[in-house]
């Protein structure tokens, strides 16, 4: 700094100084100034504005009150406002222009102002029902500042149609000294003319009633824009925050197409399951069998369809005789229970021994007769009893010829079981669909980790439970069967084994791997029929043949890579006959770090 501003700099200090000496005397000599004005922050409560009036030196204290101040909508902070100014012999004024404070500035009897220049009143109070407005009664003393001995108490009436800032100027000295004391002290380093750096003239004091300029640096800031500014920042931070995440973290995709000449080959190998192997045979394709059951019970009611007639049985006699024309001796006798029928099939039972003599001679025949016999039908019914003699056949004497009747068969219808309703019930258990347990006896076989070989499922004889037995008197008859289902399982790796080698030997060596064995899309026939422990059966599989492609490492190994770099690549792989390669959006030009981002899709030719 040169010496020239050097002077102007302390002769500008020097002319503050004295001016501040100046205010100070004035103010001893005037005593306190007539109005002092306090700036109320949004933030500010109840008890730190009640102390800054209590604190105050004017008589009147003008409130500038921020937008929304939150502090003062309430009709109590209103009234212990009131009081404390009250109380402390001081009149208060609040500048504000919110329309919602006036009706409770209002119901208290505080003045107030829109600006520190407009004329102060009390706004009109809200009509509420037995409570009418307060209203200042006693007179407010109040010294204006002119440092006069005979000052006399401050006017309301006369004080109400003057500003505050009419009110303010009461006091020349005392207002400049106040504006004085709060300007800062300006040393401006600008460079200026040595003609102009002539030592200024202490200021003189502003004429009595003359306005007092407004200071703008002591302008309250806005905070609320302040508050709004830097939310816009922080918002502004985040979106491109989340806009980079998203563009280069989120957005980037790489799909990848490759062609291949992959060739499916079909497998046919005839296999013998056994449960008694214990190894693989690949000579003569044996292998190791599982045998997995279950045993199931079912029922199957059928109507009986028997009848049997359980009447009084019909009873007579009967006579026999036989020609003998040879021989010699009585013939044989008729013993008791031997069974006689005439030609309409009805059987009757011989009651007692007959007895065979000579009746007549006719050389060389002898004809022998018998007494005459009790006989009963085998069953009861009318249709046993004759009308008149009728002609009988001996069971087993096919030479002896009998006559007789027989009467008192009475009917009596009844349902019975027979045999045939038992093998029909049973018939029907055995012909129910069994593809539930069939599915049980796979999901079994697999969650031994076994390939279940569905062609062996096989049910056994089932065992046969009757309600009633045959000749049983019933209306209906229930079975119930016992079957036990069987399957065969076998290793996934023996089939793959065995699909290998088959495989293998027919590959395109150098260019083909198999890529899937098909083992686990097997189909099995079975031209025998299988045991519980054995089958012979035919499987066919269809496996897939092409370039061996690791997905998972070659995603790892393309990372960074533009599309020309990963079409080099992944064109060195043999059996690899195209490559195309897509980035998304537009702005990705090589492929993610995030493995998960990079689709890989195997195209395998047609065959």
């Amino acid at each position: 700094m040169n010496g020239t501003m050097r002077g102007a700099v302390l002769h500008r200090v020097f002319a503050r100084c004295w001016r501040i000496a100046t205010v100070t005397k004035i103010q001893s000599m005037n005593g306190v100034p007539g109005k002092e004005t306090i700036y109320i922050d949004v933030d500010d409560e109840i008890t730190t504005i009640i102390d800054k009036v209590q604190t105050a030196k004017g008589k009147v204290v003008a409130l500038v009150l921020p937008k929304r101040s939150p502090v003062l909508q309430s009709i109590v902070n209103m009234k212990l406002l009131k009081r404390t100014a009250e109380s402390a012999d001081k009149n208060l004024v609040l500048v504000t222009a919110e329309h919602g404070l006036m009706p409770l500035a209002g119901a208290v009897g505080i003045h107030v102002a829109s600006t520190p220049n407009s004329k102060p009143s009390i706004p009109n109070a809200p009509k509420l029902p037995g409570d009418g407005p307060e209203t200042i009664d006693e007179p407010l003393h109040i010294v204006d500042g002119s440092g006069d001995a005979d000052a006399v108490d401050f006017d309301r009436s006369a004080a109400a149609d003057k500003s505050i800032g009419e009110l303010d100027a009461v006091s020349a000295a005392g207002s400049d000294a106040d504006d004085d004391l709060d300007g800062p002290i300006s040393l401006d380093d600008e460079e200026t003319d040595d003609t102009a750096a002539t030592p200024a003239e202490p200021a003189e004091a502003a004429p009595r009633g003359k306005k007092p300029k407004k200071n703008k640096k002591l302008k309250v800031p806005n905070f609320d824009s302040f508050r709004k500014r830097l939310f816009l920042a922080f918002l502004a931070i985040i979106l491109l925050a989340a806009g980079w995440v998203y563009a280069v973290k989120l957005a980037p995709k790489a799909t990848i197409k490759i062609r291949t000449d992959s060739s499916t080959i079909t497998s046919n190998i005839d296999l013998t399951l056994s449960t008694a192997a214990k190894t693989l045979d690949t000579a003569n394709d044996v292998v190791p069998a599982t045998a997995q059951s279950v045993q199931k019970t079912s029922s199957q009611q059928v109507p009986a369809t028997g009848q049997q007639n359980n009447g009084n049985k019909a009873a007579g006699t009967a006579q026999f005789s036989e020609t003998k024309c040879s021989g010699s001796g009585n013939p044989q006798a008729i013993a008791v229970g031997t069974s006689i029928s005439t030609s309409g099939g009805n059987v009757y039972v011989v009651q007692d021994t007959a007895s065979f003599t000579v009746s007549g001679v006719n050389y060389p025949c002898v004809t022998f007769t018998t007494n005459n016999v009790n006989i009963t039908a085998l069953n009861g019914g009318s249709n046993y009893n004759t009308s008149g003699s009728v002609n009988f056949s001996v069971t087993g004497r096919s030479g002896v010829t009998g006559t007789g009747s027989a009467t008192g068969g009475t009917d009596a219808i009844i349902k019975i079981v027979t045999q045939n309703d038992i093998n029909n019930a049973t018939s029907k258990i055995t012909a129910a669909d069994t593809s539930t347990v069939k599915s049980q006896l796979e999901s079994d076989l697999q969650s031994k980790g076994l390939v279940p070989v569905s062609t062996t499922f096989l049910a056994g004889t089932p065992t046969v439970t009757p309600s009633a037995t045959a000749g049983t008197q019933a209306d209906t008859v229930t079975v119930k069967a016992t079957t036990t289902y069987t399957m065969l399982g076998v290793s996934k790796t023996d089939l793959q084994k065995l699909v290998d080698a088959d495989v293998t030997s027919q590959l395109d060596k150098g260019k083909q791997v198999i890529l899937n064995d098909g083992v686990s899309n097997a189909q099995f026939t079975e031209p025998l029929s299988a045991t519980a422990t054995t089958a012979n059966v035919s499987m066919t599989t269809k496996s897939l043949a092409g370039p061996q492609i690791n997905i998972a490492k070659l995603k790892a190994q393309l990372v960074g890579k533009k599309s020309g770099d990963v079409l080099s690549f992944i064109k060195q792989t043999p059996g690899v006959t195209g490559v195309t390669v897509h980035f998304s959006p537009f702005w990705v030009d090589s492929v993610p770090k995030n493995l998960s981002k990079t689709t890989i899709q195997i195209i395998k030719a047609k065959t």
